[in-house]
């Protein structure tokens, strides 16, 4: 896995989820928020937090299923 990887990925699914990035390259989360500040420091990457489909803040659900990235074209 490499930060081209990941730029690649998140180019042609333009949005994921943290659980699914770690999913895909098989990698911890916190390893991949590591390699996602790069891009993010750049301006190529954007965090979003998802709302839980519940509408409630009692933060039960895994944030990596919550923790959005989102690749952003300028």
């Amino acid at each position: 896995m490499s930060l081209l990887a990941i730029k690649t990925y998140l180019m042609q699914t333009r949005m994921a989820s943290l659980a699914s990035l770690c999913a895909v390259f098989n990698v911890e989360a916190e390893t991949l928020r590591c390699m996602l500040s790069h891009w993010i420091r750049k301006g190529k990457v954007r965090q979003c937090m998802k709302k839980p489909a519940c509408g409630s803040k009692c933060f039960k659900c895994p944030t990596t299923s919550v923790e959005i990235y989102e690749w952003v074209y300028n």
